[in-house]
């Protein structure tokens, strides 16, 4: 994942940017306070984060973006609770996620946060109706076909609920996997680089399927490198170095 941008000059986020993202108590969806990430490779250290404070509330329609080695993957996989920060503090709903437990962190995953990657991840012998299903075996075993046929309706892909992964476009592919993230009835969707393995004119169309879920409410978070994919948003957050280089709203309006 790479970018063609020139090296923006680190500052801090701007203070309209940190108060749009506030409610009226001053809560947040979610609260970075000098998150900081290093990894050790034999004896060298790398900072991958190097102190990031921002705030995401409810029903935020973000972009984040950055060259590669700029910590965007690094910052995904923390807020997805697929990682764990060296320090700094990571609130998600007020609880603090940095102390909870490896089996806490994984309700949290499969409870509070839906996931789409670049590749769809579904498992190819499996209708798109059962690949919905398959994050609710567990937490919701009970009502687990509603739910997935509630979730290929907000995709508009009832129609294709009994095929197979090979039988499905790239872009019937992807609105499976954004079903299948919905089906949890997630606070947030995580999006990682969803367009990537789609031509132009369908990933306008999946960006479509999140404009739609944002404006009935939906927090949605997309790493992209992509700056036309990133203008859909309604707010960009660019890392440099580990560091937040620009964040502020795209400007691009209400959409309908």
């Amino acid at each position: 994942m790479s970018s063609d941008d020139p090296s923006p000059t680190v500052t801090a986020p701007g203070e309209a940017a940190m108060a749009s993202a506030r409610d009226g108590n001053g809560a947040a969806l979610i609260r970075l306070t000098d998150l900081t990430k290093i990894y050790r490779v034999g004896a060298e250290r790398v900072h991958a984060l190097r102190g990031i404070t921002l705030d995401i509330q409810t029903n935020e329609y973000v972009a984040i973006m950055g060259a590669s080695g700029s910590g965007k993957s690094t910052l995904m996989n923390i807020l997805g609770c697929l990682d764990i920060l060296t320090a700094g503090s990571y609130h998600l709903r007020g609880a603090d996620v940095s102390k909870l437990s490896q089996s806490k962190l994984a309700r949290i995953r499969g409870q509070q946060i839906g996931f789409v990657f670049q590749s769809f991840e579904l498992l190819p012998r499996t209708t798109a109706l059962k690949n919905v299903q398959l994050p609710l075996a567990y937490t919701h075993a009970r009502h687990r076909r509603k739910r997935a046929w509630a979730a290929l309706e907000r995709v508009n892909l009832l129609d294709r609920a009994h095929h197979h992964p090979n039988q499905l476009s790239g872009g019937q592919k992807q609105r499976v996997a954004i079903a299948r993230a919905l089906a949890q009835e997630p606070d947030i969707i995580l999006a990682d680089e969803p367009t990537g393995n789609l031509d132009s004119v369908t990933g306008a169309e999946i960006m479509d399927v999140f404009d739609s879920l944002h404006a009935e409410g939906q927090t949605i978070i997309i790493v992209t490198h992509e700056e036309h994919i990133a203008a859909r948003c309604k707010r960009v957050i660019k890392l440099h170095d580990g560091l937040v280089a620009l964040d502020q709203p795209t400007g691009n309006g209400e959409r309908p």
